[in-house]
């Protein structure tokens, strides 16, 4: 008895050609064709759940109202009063920290020579490197500058977002636990720098895949995905400082050696950091320089918290600073002291890595001269979000009240950063 290859059948001793299967329908792909940009398309739209089309459809309409507000703020506050002429479309973006990576991505951190031994220098070297490195790689395609940052938002965002929403459903019971998380989320007050040219979109794009890899025990993903992370930030340093303690943790709670096998991932976030530290090293002789630039450049001199509490109250309240500057130093105090809420309800509860993730945060940013940067850090909080989630979903009148309070605070803050009076 003889044996056929595949696709031949005996005729008149001749191989014929395969007949085409009857189950071929319009659209399908043909096994062994190369599969086309609309099939990955249409797969990768496959696993998003309704929950996840409904998250991002929420995403859009935030970024298109936030557009809207950037279009009107360049036309009815302008820099000069008088001037007959709106700024370019993309300039509301372009701000503070967005210049600062921008530089770096288009001229390197020591351009020509220059660094902190030069007169006027600008402390770039205190940006790590992910944002400005992908931000040059995204720039060869989208040549503005601007455009190529608020792209990376907007992607990094999405991600972000979805990831925030499986996360918060892997807490909470109820259905509506990942729409609600992600709608206070995207409503809070400085949510204005997830579109800009920030770090904090491309962070969380990153930092919230590895918690979710962590919850469920995918310990090499988390650590490849932190390790990303700390590229961006410093904060990713923290997340892995959380997400050993929930390895720990686990590993105990299964009491099986074979757990403690991926224990090396948990190592892998610090390479990042130390591999810039040396670059720096190389430069500057200074292993710490990106600290010591922070120092120089935004007051981050280590003070305790007492006395940081007291400089930053003092520049609140003591009519030492313009409206401006006393408005925003308010504003740290208040996320201040929802921050530390928000560690004693994760001690409460039991929820040990959490609360030393966001511990750490308050320590480092509660420890400088006076307060800087923490209701932008609220960003990166994700308990707080699904906290306030649960909080609404138990609570029908706190969602009402949060929307009253967040929106105009949203929106005036989203007008400040836009109209460059952001920090005074």
């Amino acid at each position: 008895m003889s044996t056929l290859s595949p696709g031949l059948r005996p005729s008149a001793g001749r191989p014929v050609p395969p007949e085409p299967r009857a189950s071929a329908r319009p659209g399908s792909r043909i096994v062994g064709a190369p599969e086309t940009r609309p099939g990955r398309f249409r797969r990768a739209a496959a696993r998003l759940t309704p929950v996840d089309r409904a998250v991002l459809w929420l995403y859009l309409l935030t970024r298109i109202s936030l557009w809207i507000t950037a279009h009107f703020a360049r036309w009815l506050f302008p820099v000069r009063p008088g001037t007959r002429e709106a700024v370019p479309v993309l300039a509301p973006f372009q701000r503070w920290d967005a210049n600062h990576y921008l530089h770096i991505a288009r001229d390197g951190y020591f351009p020509a020579g220059a660094g902190p031994w030069t007169s006027g220098w600008d402390n770039r070297e205190a940006f790590f490197p992910g944002y400005p490195f992908l931000l040059r790689a995204v720039h060869t395609v989208v040549p503005d500058w601007t455009a190529a940052g608020l792209l990376i938002s907007f992607v990094a965002g999405a991600v972000a977002v979805l990831a925030l929403a499986r996360i918060a459903r892997t807490y909470l019971p109820e259905g509506a636990a990942g729409r609600r998380t992600v709608a206070l989320f995207l409503l809070s007050p400085c949510a204005v720098f997830l579109a800009v040219g920030y770090t904090e979109a491309l962070f969380l794009a990153f930092a919230l895949p590895a918690w979710l890899a962590a919850v469920r025990h995918r310990w090499a993903l988390a650590a490849v995905l932190t390790a990303l992370a700390t590229t961006v930030r410093v904060s990713g340093l923290f997340l892995a400082a959380a997400i050993a303690l929930l390895f720990v943790l686990t590993a105990r709670k299964k009491r099986d050696r074979r757990s403690w096998r991926a224990a090396g991932w948990t190592l892998l976030p610090a390479l990042p950091p130390a591999a810039y530290s040396w670059y720096l090293h190389v430069y500057t002789g200074d292993w710490m320089a990106w600290k010591h630039a922070q120092e120089r450049g935004w007051y981050r001199t280590f003070h305790t918290p007492w006395e940081t509490w007291a400089n930053t109250w003092h520049g609140a309240f003591g009519h030492t600073q313009t409206t401006g500057y006393a408005l925003m130093f308010q504003a740290e105090l208040a996320a201040m002291l929802v921050g530390l809420a928000l560690v004693a309800v994760l001690l409460y509860r039991r929820r040990w890595p959490e609360a030393l993730y966001v511990a750490l945060s308050l320590w480092a940013l509660g420890t400088s001269y006076w307060y800087t940067s923490i209701p932008r850090a609220t960003l990166l909080w994700w308990p707080l979000w699904i906290g306030l989630a649960a909080l609404s979903l138990r609570r029908p009148w706190f969602r009402t009240a949060y929307l009253s309070v967040a929106a105009p605070v949203t929106t005036l803050v989203a007008l400040t950063f836009l109209t460059g009076r952001w920090a005074g």
